[in-house]
């Protein structure tokens, strides 16, 4: 049986879980998982734990948060005056927002806190630094 390499495009099944048991994603009910290894599709210590697996492999493998989405940056939160916003938008923490930033490229925030004056926005990626726990089974090698 060949073992999963750089370059190889695979197929897995997987669950991803907090450190407190939580699911944050999983391809159950879906068609697996596809990526190349190597190709910097899914974050690196997902696709450095399916290097070596073979079809049928099944393993669980709990990544740092420098493996996964990084650690949280507080300089990727900021309070942006209210009357920067859209003037028909009402705040709620938790709500999603999108800017462009200097290059034209689409930035992605949260909302984490909000007052009469202003909005606190946070722009890290909601699993930042956190560690994450993935179950993988490996169901294709191409």
């Amino acid at each position: 049986m060949s073992q999963a390499a750089d370059g190889n495009t695979v197929k897995i099944h997987y669950t991803g879980t907090l450190e407190d048991g939580s699911q944050f994603d999983s391809s159950e009910g879906r068609e697996p998982l596809e990526f190349t290894i190597g190709g910097g599709q899914v974050i690196v210590g997902f696709d450095t734990a399916c290097r070596g697996m073979e079809v049928g492999d099944k393993k669980t493998v709990t990544l740092p948060p420098e493996e996964a989405y990084g650690e949280h940056n507080p300089e990727m939160v900021a309070q942006v005056e209210r009357g920067m916003m859209p003037e028909d938008m009402e705040p709620e923490v938790g709500m999603p927002m999108h800017a462009s930033g200097p290059n034209g490229e689409m930035l992605n925030f949260v909302i984490i806190d909000f007052d009469d004056e202003s909005v606190t926005v946070d722009g890290n990626p909601p699993l930042a630094g956190k560690a994450l726990t993935f179950a993988i089974e490996m169901v294709e090698i191409a």
